[in-house]
């Protein structure tokens, strides 16, 4: 049986987690998998957008508990792989979580771009409660987006979220109901799925470098670099000529 399902449709490639008797651990295993799925859609010109998401009843219930249990730096690295590869990929990314996404779970969770959860969804650090200090960048990724309370509140004192909490402190963008998770997703990244690829990579690792800059002055160097790039490219005078065109005939 395959750990990872890959499905790619109209310009969105979709991951999908398939251990559900474990929860979808995640096993050095399946990290392999997950890795040559995210090779496989970054080569592929076709995909623009990727989902990631877990065969119910969980997202992903974290790292396996047996392998914690002899872990080393080594053995810990290489399951962190299985989210640090979806966070390094150029192409945007989207978690769809329904159930429980527990520990590093979370961190696979974390580490896409935008997360969207059903009301069924549940995030829950967990490390405190097995002993267990946060790994894999949890902590600075929390910190980073919902705030230090929250984080302390989630973290050291072990508060489990809905999907409808985790919305209201903006941990993720959208809670929806159960049956409407993946339909939204997909239509989330069809909006993305419409633009060039190119320009899809080029315009993530500009939001991403904004964190490191300090001033608006400073924000609009960084952009007309790119703006400019982008108005020599074949799709800009096609998308231009077609706006222009449809303005014409009003």
């Amino acid at each position: 049986m395959s750990l990872v399902l890959v499905e790619i449709h109209a310009g969105i490639a979709t991951i999908t987690l398939n251990n559900p008797g474990e929860r979808n651990t995640l096993t050095a295993d399946m990290v392999t998998e997950i890795g040559a799925a995210m090779d496989r859609f970054e080569a592929d010109e076709s995909v623009h957008a990727i989902i990631v998401t877990g065969a119910a009843p969980a997202f992903c219930a974290g790292a396996n508990l047996g392998n914690l249990a002899e872990a080393t730096g080594d053995s810990l690295k290489t399951i962190y792989e299985g989210f640090l590869r979806v966070a390094r990929s150029p192409l945007p990314t989207i978690a769809a979580i329904g159930g429980a996404a527990v520990g590093a779970g979370m961190n696979l969770a974390l580490c896409c771009d935008v997360r969207l959860a059903a009301e069924s969804a549940k995030f829950d650090t967990r490390f405190m409660q097995v002993g267990l200090h946060p790994g894999g960048g949890h902590t600075w990724m929390m910190s980073r987006l919902i705030g230090t309370q929250a984080s302390m509140a989630t973290v050291l004192f072990g508060e489990v979220l809905s999907g409808r909490e985790a919305e209201r402190h903006g941990l993720v963008w959208k809670c929806v109901e159960d049956a409407e998770l993946m339909s939204t997703a997909r239509a989330l990244a069809t909006r993305a799925a419409s633009a060039p690829r190119q320009l899809l990579i080029e315009t993530k690792r500009t939001i991403q470098e904004m964190s490191n800059v300090v001033s608006h002055d400073e924000a609009v160097e960084r952009e007309l670099v790119t703006q400019v790039w982008s108005t020599r490219q074949p799709w800009f005078a096609e998308r231009l000529a077609a706006l222009q065109t449809k303005i014409s005939k009003k």
